[in-house]
């Protein structure tokens, strides 16, 4: 995926790998750089979804998963970024920091549909928590997914569908 090419409006259907993290995921890693300790995942050219996947019930990687708020996640987008993220999923508007963080790294901010957590399961075809399982749903999860439907609503010149 040409991250650059994306423009506000783009509608993809995304096959590949995301990274699930929240709010206690973000501050760890933070407090481990801010340490300077050695980091659990390497985020380079990854997708960080804000999500926390409920436990399956039926056989299925996990039960329902939908995005949550991303506002939360903007005081550490700077960190995700320079770690080499090429991009979020949330839900919601975005600070003017988060917009300013998406031109400076040319990166971009999708939203996926909220509502419809139970369908958006059947999407996610493999599970794996990478780190931090003590934090439970928070813990840091790789997902595998197939057709996940993303709409672009901050492209890598800021441009924003919330304005």
């Amino acid at each position: 995926m040409n991250i650059e090419s994306l423009k506000i409006w783009d509608e993809i259907s995304y096959s590949g790998e995301l990274i699930v993290m929240r709010d206690a995921a973000h501050k760890r890693l933070k407090e481990l750089m801010d340490d300077n300790k050695k980091l659990p995942v390497d985020l380079n050219k990854k997708i960080i979804f804000y999500a926390g996947p409920a436990k399956s019930l039926d056989g299925f990687p996990v039960g329902s998963i939908g995005p949550t708020t991303s506002n939360r996640m903007d005081p550490f987008l700077d960190m995700v970024f320079s770690l080499g993220v090429l991009g979020t999923i949330g839900k919601g508007k975005r600070s003017s920091v988060a917009i300013s963080m998406c031109k400076k790294y040319k990166r971009v901010y999708f939203v996926t549909p909220s509502g419809s957590a139970a369908v958006m399961a059947k999407k996610v075809i493999k599970r794996k928590v990478l780190a931090f399982n003590d934090l439970g749903t928070e813990a840091i999860q790789l997902l595998e997914v197939v057709d996940f439907p993303l709409l672009v609503a901050i492209d890598s010149n800021g441009n924003s569908i919330f304005k």
